[in-house]
């Protein structure tokens, strides 16, 4: 491909994420985390217990988790025991109670309790990556730092060919690439909440889909 070409093929790739943008705004004016959380420290361990779980059973157990444990300290002096019921309707409770607990003592140590809102501070943390970081931030402090990518961000994001990768640190630096920095913490609950509604796993609606004449994978 001589440069001419190259910088067609660009063109037109741009053109594309820009729709896509544009659509997803119409499509989803409210889209933003589905984890019901009051402040930093809430959505960092929503967030934590979402791993391997859906938004609505963590919402479900948050309520009783957050009513028992209100601060980073609360949190780092848990009997262990006691937190792993709590949130073993979750899954994984060992693993998470553990990342918990220990991003907590972390957050005690490090930040005086406080949720730092840099990503290099929010990954020193126990348990803390970069997917949850960037949820903390995009969420609660308006920060672009990256793109959350979930499950559904990854589907989606493949089928409309914004990414020929399964890799999840691959496809965030493929849509870091492609969508402008101001869009960034909005392009993740888009796709999240359109693989939701429309592009499910197993049955994508593809004949309701606003997105269809854009996409790669339409059956229609």
């Amino acid at each position: 491909m001589n440069n001419n070409e190259s910088k067609k093929a660009e063109g037109e790739e741009n053109k594309k994420v820009a729709e896509i943008i544009v659509i997803l705004k119409e499509s989803y004016p409210d889209a933003k985390t589905a984890l019901s959380h009051r402040s930093p420290l809430e959505l960092l361990v929503a967030t934590i217990l979402s791993a391997q779980c859906t938004d609505e059973r963590v919402n479900k157990v948050t309520p009783v988790l957050f009513a028992r444990y209100k601060t980073a300290q609360d949190f780092a002096d848990a009997d262990m025991e006691e937190l792993k019921e709590i949130i073993k309707s979750t899954g994984f409770y060992n693993q998470k109670a553990k990342y918990i607990k220990e991003m907590a003592t972390d957050l005690v140590k490090k930040f005086d309790g406080k949720v730092p809102d840099t990503l290099a501070e929010l990954t020193t943390l126990s348990g803390v990556a970069r997917k949850t970081a960037n949820v903390v931030l995009g969420s609660v402090f308006g920060k672009s730092e990256g793109v959350v990518v979930d499950t559904h961000v990854k589907r989606v994001s493949f089928r409309l060919g914004l990414t020929g990768s399964k890799n999840p640190e691959k496809i965030e630096q493929d849509l870091m690439r492609l969508i402008p920095k101001e869009d960034w913490i909005f392009i993740s609950h888009g796709l999240i909440w359109h693989g939701r509604k429309i592009c499910g796993a197993r049955k994508p609606q593809c004949e309701k889909c606003p997105l269809k004449s854009l996409c790669p994978s339409s059956s229609v």
